[in-house]
């Protein structure tokens, strides 16, 4: 548990990730506030609304009238809310923006000074990485991609602010009562259980990968150690998971003998990341991650015989 109970603000809390998040921070004895517009129909809250601590409204975090009096009563304020990956923000250019970084600059406005932030990041700030070079906090961000930036300038402005810890996750992969399978590693295992089969292009670019519940971890972590590990971004992800896509495949095909994987000599991948990634600086905070790729893979595939494609993605 947290030493003291504290209430937390979150925009986005009914998404893939704040769905799991929330529900951690009920169980640390949080009262949590959650503003979301569910903008997918998402039903991913309902087993939260038995806490008397948690209440949640229907809203567009980009709303000052919304946003103002529940910024008030935040000790925590976690902006999950965001046009999230490449597709999506280039269906909706307008939307990623104004959720993506505007509306976390209207929370810098009308947050105070004490009031704490913890803000996820993406590594696709780091664009097209040097070969052999890991990518550390010191990097130069070099977003490829409207999202990457979107994110990277919602990161300065925090970081500008103070008070505040930024974490730059690695690709999420993993289960979510608000599932999303247009996830590189979610999408390759649900093919492989369905389809049985996946046509990569440019299977050589590499990216790190991190567990969902390792997301939530990292965040209760930061939460708990808060002020000697505020004013800095840290990369969260597995050391052992910088993968690219063929060596993903490998790790698939390893739980999933009978899918099978080739590489397209021509066509190209929308989201064209690739780097590897140092997770040195948060490991020195103390934090650990628990779930490897191939317990992940293992959770997918139960998971894949409950969950049907149609409704669980960005796009």
């Amino acid at each position: 548990m947290l030493e003291q109970r504290v209430t937390v603000l979150i925009t986005g809390g009914a998404g893939y990730i704040g769905s799991v998040l929330t529900k951690a921070l009920l169980d640390q004895d949080c009262r949590v506030t959650v503003v979301d517009n569910f903008l997918y129909g998402q039903t991913s809250l309902l087993d939260c609304c038995a806490f008397s601590t948690f209440r949640v409204v229907r809203g567009d975090c980009r709303d000052e009238r919304t946003m103002a009096p529940l910024v008030r009563e935040a000790d925590v304020i976690i902006p999950l809310a965001a046009i999230v990956g490449a597709p999506a923000c280039e269906q909706d250019r307008i939307a990623a923006e104004t959720t993506n970084r505007d509306a976390v600059a209207l929370l810098c406005r009308l947050s105070s000074s004490t009031q704490r932030i913890l803000f996820p990041m993406t590594n696709s700030g780091y664009g097209i990485g040097e070969q052999g070079i890991f990518c550390t906090e010191d990097s130069p961000l070099r977003p490829i991609s409207l999202y990457g930036r979107t994110k990277v300038e919602a990161e300065q402005r925090l970081l500008d602010r103070g008070n505040t810890i930024t974490f730059r996750l690695a690709t999420v992969f993993g289960v979510s009562p608000r599932m999303r399978l247009d996830l590189l590693v979610n999408d390759f295992v649900y093919r492989a259980v369905h389809d049985r089969a996946v046509v990569v292009f440019e299977g050589h670019c590499k990216r790190n990968y991190i567990h969902i519940r390792d997301v939530v971890k990292a965040f209760l972590h930061g939460l708990k150690h808060f002020d000697v590990m505020k004013g800095h971004p840290y990369n969260v992800g597995l050391d052992e998971a910088n993968l690219n896509k063929i060596e993903l495949c490998r790790a698939i095909q390893q739980i999933v003998p009978q899918f099978v994987f080739t590489e397209a000599p021509i066509g190209e991948d929308p989201d064209k990341r690739d780097y590897i990634v140092s997770n040195a600086r948060i490991l020195a905070t103390g934090y650990t991650p628990e779930w490897s790729i191939e317990r992940g893979i293992r959770e997918l595939v139960k998971a894949y015989d409950i969950v049907g494609k149609s409704v669980h993605g960005n796009v």
